[in-house]
Formats: structure tokens, sequence, C-alpha cells
């Protein structure tokens, strides 16, 4: 096997030689309330941490006229598992906000109980949660139980986020003479899987208003199940649902149910199948309209009454971050691109010695025995996926391994493409995330379409990468400069899939370049910590 290149070495020796060690952060937070007057306010908990596993049991709890606040919670984490038991319960009087909770986090677990449950004659402000995070579950699961005379207000949940499970259970039930707000729900998500279970249920003299849920979302699967059931003399109006630019599964269940007449209810736009809204009261209910998503994909807007249809048309607004994928054609000197950004955001690991490797049977229980990793927990369920994409079956033309040690990854490569290989990636991150200009690009084995071995890590309380032979593709190395000067700042590695017909016709490669599987070919660098093994030139 040719030795690697210089600019290798200290990859191999990193993949190698990496600490283990891992930033753990735990705790439970306590602010113990009971106080009047005054104001509390708690800037940041836990920021940007490595597999953190946090518990806040308390804030602010049984205050009276109190003012609080509380910054960030959880902020920029990665692999976080996090919970947060209760805000304000029982308060009177005062105001408060909660500005961010688990923002930014990669591959999140985080729970929120209860917030101003039992609170009277409070106003109150719930303004993120979970923006903006990355593959993970979050759930909610009270806010405002039981309050009386209180005004609430939740600016966003689960907006921007990627492929995020999210769950709220119950905002303002059982509550008395509250106006309640809820701005935005999964908005602008890619492929989200959102259930919101009880708005407003069992309310008296209420004014309940929900402004959006999963606007301009990707695909996705979601479903809302009860809005102002059994409520007594509520005005609640729900202004858009499912009005997604690519469309996904949602389900409606359930709206101002009961059999108490004393409520004006309005629901403005929904956009989903003609069966999927079920269960509305008959009384006291106006809809503006009603977007019906046919099986062949085209949009008709309707009456609720007429149900008469009129054109229509979908938007396809998400897409993945610019210049995360890219045309062939894009790879030549002094071409200007955007650089997505290419840093490492799993945890610091290491690879196992292959002899221990071997003995840890690659299953989530053993791996959770020995690592001492509960699979309930964002590194748990992520150990369980691992797994499960290890063991999926390869796709035509494909094949795959997933390697516990370096040994293993050599061996692959070799296994696929001879002894005369050279392994190569990016070799920084700089540039990442702003505009480039490409210096010189070269196609690797002259520009032949060729084989590699590609490697991608994945999430595992050591070092697992995901390694598989990929068939008709073309591998680039360039100088990637400064924008606006001559400046070499990086050395880049970018490979050109020319076979793209197996691929899902939802990838985000075709969001973002247009086409179909098996129409154009994608592009995309290798990112920092992932490889590439090619033929040596």
């Amino acid at each position: 096997m040719a030795s690697p290149p210089r600019s290798i070495i200290p990859l191999l020796l990193l993949l190698l030689l990496n600490n283990a060690a891992a930033v753990v952060a735990g705790g439970g937070g306590v602010n113990p309330g009971g106080v009047v007057g005054g104001a509390d306010a708690f800037s940041a908990y836990s920021p940007d941490l490595n597999v953190v596993g946090d518990s806040f049991r308390r804030y602010g709890r049984d205050s009276s006229r109190r003012d609080d606040s509380f910054s960030s919670y959880e902020a920029e984490g990665n692999v976080v598992t996090s919970n947060f038991t209760s805000y304000a319960g029982g308060a009177t009087g005062g105001s408060g906000s909660f500005s961010s909770y688990a923002a930014d986090t990669n591959v999140p677990e985080s729970t929120f109980t209860n917030y101003d449950a039992e609170a009277n004659g409070r106003r109150r402000e719930f303004v993120s949660y979970s923006q903006e995070a990355n593959h993970g579950e979050s759930g909610f699961s009270g806010y405002g139980k039981n309050g009386n005379g209180l005004r609430e207000t939740f600016t966003s949940y689960g907006n921007e986020s990627n492929v995020i499970a999210s769950g709220f259970a119950n905002y303002g039930e059982s509550a008395n003479g509250a106006t309640d707000t809820f701005t935005a729900y999964g908005k602008e998500g890619n492929v989200p899987e959102n259930t919101f279970r009880s708005y407003g249920t069992g309310g008296n003299a209420g004014v309940d208003t929900f402004k959006v849920y999963r606007s301009e979302s990707n695909v996705g699967d979601d479903s809302f199940a009860s809005y102002a059931k059994g409520a007594n003399g509520n005005a609640a109006e729900f202004q858009n649902y499912g009005g997604s630019f690519n469309p996904g599964s949602v389900a409606f269940k359930g709206y101002g149910e009961g059999n108490n007449p004393n409520h004006h209810i309005g629901f403005k736009e929904y956009a989903g199948s003609n069966n999927s809204f079920k269960g509305y009261a008959k009384s006291g209910v106006e809809f503006k309209e009603y977007h019906n998503t046919s099986a062949d994909g085209a949009a008709m807007t309707m009456s609720l009454d007429a149900m008469s249809s009129s054109g229509g048309h979908q938007h396809l607004k998400w897409s993945p971050e610019p210049g995360k994928f890219f045309r062939e054609v894009e790879l030549v000197t002094g071409n200007r691109m955007p650089m997505p950004d290419i840093k490492d955001k799993m945890p610091p690991r290491a690879f196992l010695p292959r002899d221990i490797a071997n003995k840890i049977p690659f299953k989530p229980n053993a791996v959770s025995e020995v690592f001492g990793v509960p699979l309930d927990t964002a590194l748990g369920k992520a150990v369980t996926s691992t797994v499960a994409e290890c063991e999926r079956a390869p796709s035509r033309g494909e094949t795959k391994r997933c390697a516990t040690s370096a040994e293993d990854i050599v061996d692959f490569a070799v296994e696929m493409l001879g002894n005369d290989i050279v392994v190569r990636s990016t070799a920084s991150t700089a540039g990442s995330g702003g505009e480039i200009r490409l210096g010189d690009v070269t196609g690797v084995d002259g520009g032949k379409v060729t084989r590699s071995v590609s490697c991608h890590q994945s999430l595992f309380p050591y070092l697992v990468y995901y390694c598989h032979s990929v068939p008709k593709v073309r591998v680039y190395e360039a100088d990637i400069m400064a924008a606006d000067s001559d400046q070499k700042i990086n050395h880049g590695v970018a490979i050109c899939h020319l076979d793209t017909s197996d691929w899902s016709p939802t990838h985000g490669a075709f969001i973002a370049l247009g086409g179909k599987p098996g129409e154009v070919e994608v592009c995309h660098w290798i990112f920092e910590g992932d490889m590439t093994w090619t033929v040596a030139d």
C-alpha cells in the first residue's frame, strides 16, 4: 500500500490517539422560589457542552409579585439529555420570560415538564424551544395548566429544526380566564415528526390563538390531537395548520369538541388530505379555508361548506445549507461558491484497540451495559440508531461495513480498492460557513470515473465509522482561496456521485439543485473527521 500523503498523517494520528474523555455535565439546578417581590434572572445553564446529562428541578415556585427571567438552557450542546421540571409553579402576579431552551443542539433528548402550572394572574412568555436543533427528540409536558387569569405567549417551538421528533402535551389545560397565544410550532422544519396533544382543554372564559403549525416545512409526519375541547365560553382561533412547502402527513383530531355551545371558534386555514381532519364542534366553529392535498400531490383550496375546488400550487422553500450540495460543473478554478459548515460536531472519542472492540457485541444492550449508557438517553438512542443503520441492507451497487477500529477501516479499503491506495480528507475547516473561491482543481486518478471508499463518523460511545464503497464517482482536490484575495486558506476534497438513481426523491440534494434521482450528479465536500479512500495517483 502506498504511504499516505503528509497532510493525511495528522488525521490518522488523530483517529488513533484522539482523547476519549468527553465533557459530561450533570446536576439538579434549583431556584427555591417562595419569595415576595423583587426579580430573578438566570443567564445561562450548561452552554456548549458534549454528552450532557442535566436536570433542573424548579425555578421561581410559589413566588408572589416577582419578575423572573431565564435566558438560556442547554444552548449549542452536543448529544444532550436534559430535563427542566418546574418553572414558576403556583406563582402569583409578576411577569417572566424564558428566552431559549436547547437552541442549536445536536442530537438532543430534552424535556420540559411544567411551566407556570397553577399560577395566578401572571404575564408570561416562552420565546424559543429546540430552535435549529438537529436529529433528536424533545418534549414539553405542561404550560399554564390549571392557571388563573394568565396571559401567556409561546413564540417558537422546534422551528428550523432538522429531523426532530417533538411533542407538546398540554397548553392552558383547565385554565380560567387565560389569554394564550402560540405563535409558531415546527415552522420551516426538515422532515419533522410533531405531536401536539392538547391546547386549551377544559378551559373557562379563555381567549386562545394558535398562529402557525408546521408552516413551510419539508415532508414529515405530524398530528394535532385536541384544541379547546370541553371549553366553556372560549374564543379560540387557529390561523394556519399544515401549510408545508413540500407536503407531509398531517392529521388533526378534535377541534372545539364538547357539549357546551357557549364558545366561538375560528379556523382560518388547514392543509392536508380530505380525511385527516376528524372531530370538530358542529356549532360555533367557522372555517375560512381548507386546502385538500390529493394523492398526486396537487393542492386544492376549498371552503368547508361548499367543498368547491380552485387551483392551487406548491412552493418549495426549505433547502439544505448553501453549498452542502453542488454540481460538478462548479469545480473549476476561479469559481466563487458558498462553503457549508464542515466542522465536526461529534463529541471527542477514540477508537478501541481491535482486540477489545471485537469482544463487545455490536448490539444496543451490550454497548449500554459495557459503557453505562441508558438506552432512553440521547446517546443511548443514538447507539440504537447507529446499530440499525449498520445492519441495514446495502443499496444497489453499495458495499458497506461499520468499522470499530482503525485496522478495520484500512482492511475494508484494501479489500475494495487494492493495495495501492491513499486516504484523503479536507485539510481543515477554514472557510467553513462562508464564501470561498476555488484555486487549482485536480481530478484524482486523472479525473476518471472510479470507485471510492468513503467513511463517515457515527455517534457511538467510542469511535465507529460507517464505510461504504461507492461506484461511479469522480473525486477532486481543490485549493480553497479567500473569496476576495489570492490567499490560500484550505485544501478541500470533493466527491461527485454520478449515479443517483437509487437516491430518494426527497433527498436534500434534489431540493437544493433541482432534478430527480438518476437525472443529475451530486457533489459534496468531505467534512472534518470524515475521509475518502481512492487509488493512488
